[in-house]
């Protein structure tokens, strides 16, 4: 059931079936939805470049710029091109990763670009096609919302983006998000009836946009052989979980320049 806050703003509830069809309606329409997504919020949208270049300006960045790709779990593999990971890099070893990646919570993958994915959320990393795949993680009830939005538009993908105006970070407090999108006519809100019970869903993630671990390319090998991935985002799930899991899997994990230091979550004010 949708409630209104103090500003007159309706915000629709992620766990009510009802709301979570009304939202989906809207995003089919062309609106972008900011929902509960793990212990954060994020902006989902169509995929045509109309509608992501339409939310870049929302936000206050570059019309062009690349949008992420979000699905439900079972979708993920057909978003990434398997062929053409690096030599040396087994796919089934990358697929047991993300699985238990996505089991812990949000998290973000980069990897070859599959042929059916939309161009607006394609970006070129040395000449490669690569993609990047954020998902709130198999423990978040917004992937009801996500399939019912993905049945109203006919496709397997939706884009998505953190919840946010640019350089500014990412919201997971719906008050705060009602403040900053509450009066956008193309935004519409779907937040938890209870947010601390949402965030402790995933003990392990910091409230800040997610950690995205690549798999299009390697930083080498370790001491022993293993293949390693990049970090290429050091957000919600820290860089020394994700090593751990990433060693239980076969691969080593080295954090990109700009990713050693960790995202710092969004700070608001007294109440």
């Amino acid at each position: 059931m949708s409630v209104q806050q103090a500003t007159e703003v309706t915000t629709w509830v992620l766990d009510d079936p009802e709301d979570v069809r009304e939202a989906a309606e809207a995003l089919a329409a062309g609106r972008a939805v900011a929902h509960g997504f793990g212990n954060v919020y994020a902006l989902t949208f169509r995929t045509d470049r109309e509608t992501v270049e339409r939310v870049n300006r929302i936000k206050g960045r570059p019309a062009g710029r690349t949008a992420g790709l979000v699905t439900v779990p079972e979708r993920i593999p057909a978003a990434f091109d398997w062929t053409r990971l690096p030599e040396g890099v087994p796919w089934q070893q990358v697929r047991s990763l993300t699985d238990e990646l996505l089991g812990l919570g949000p998290i973000g993958l980069r990897g070859p670009a599959a042929d059916r994915v939309p161009g607006p959320l394609v970006a070129t990393d040395g000449g490669a096609r690569t993609v990047r795949v954020v998902v709130p993680g198999t423990r978040c009830p917004s992937h009801a919302f996500l399939g019912a939005a993905l049945a109203r538009t006919g496709g397997d993908f939706l884009a998505v983006t953190s919840a946010n105006r640019a350089q500014e970070p990412a919201h997971w407090r719906a008050d705060g998000l009602v403040d900053e999108f509450g009066a956008e006519p193309e935004v519409r809100i779907l937040a938890p009836a209870d947010e601390e019970a949402a965030r402790r869903r995933h003990p392990f993630h910091r409230p800040t946009p997610v950690s995205v671990v690549s798999f299009h390319r390697t930083a080498g090998h370790t001491r022993s052989g293993l293949p390693v991935l990049v970090l290429e985002r050091h957000g919600s799930l820290s860089a020394d979980h994700i090593r751990a899991v990433a060693a239980n899997h076969g691969f080593g994990l080295a954090a990109a320049p700009h990713a050693v230091a960790p995202l710092t979550p969004r700070a608001y004010g007294l109440a």
